[in-house]
């Protein structure tokens, strides 16, 4: 409403405060195989890629990753998501899940997320996310890490569709 005028006025991308309007990055990674891991944390370090299905799209520039580093493409709050899919064969179990900054060799947890599981032959998802600060788009990396209270739970990926994903999305400026 324009209390200068007497009706309403049309709303416009103009009308709006500067930098609002939009995501800038919008970005989905995906595990395209499984990983089977141990009993201690597990870098999940190989197999991911950038979701290509069919009605899933990006927005701006392209996250990149290698060895499972995920940098981003400019400095910025980030809102990152990251998603598990397990399968348990074993009894009474746990999934976790790791988001961490990475900086050179030096690993800082961001979430840590555990979650019981009671059944053996099931399958569990946990979901956890963070708003990183990007400051330094050489420096400011993220990597996933899951694992487990015993041996041979797997990591479920798949090429056809998110089960393991994570999802990037610039929400503001450092």
């Amino acid at each position: 409403h324009d209390a200068s005028a007497s009706a309403l006025r049309k709303m416009t991308k103009a009308n709006f405060v500067a930098g609002v309007g939009g995501l800038s990055v919008a970005d989905n990674w995906r595990l395209a195989s499984s990983d089977v891991v141990d009993s201690s944390e597990t870098d999940l370090d190989t197999g991911w890629e950038q979701v290509d299905s069919t009605g899933q799209g990006t927005v701006g520039s392209a996250m990149t990753q290698s060895s499972g580093v995920f940098t981003f493409p400019s400095t910025g709050i980030y809102h990152v998501q990251f998603t598990i899919h397990y399968r348990n064969e074993q009894a009474e179990n746990y999934g976790r899940l790791i988001i961490a900054h990475k900086n050179g060799s030096t690993f800082t947890h961001l979430v840590d997320v555990r979650q019981l599981v009671q059944h053996s032959d099931t399958r569990q998802t946990i979901t956890a996310s963070t708003l990183f600060d990007v400051q330094n788009t050489s420096n400011d990396t993220v990597v996933f890490f899951g694992g487990s209270g015993q041996n041979n739970i797997e990591i479920y990926g798949n090429t056809g569709y998110n089960a393991t994903a994570a999802t990037f999305l610039k929400v503001g400026a450092t």
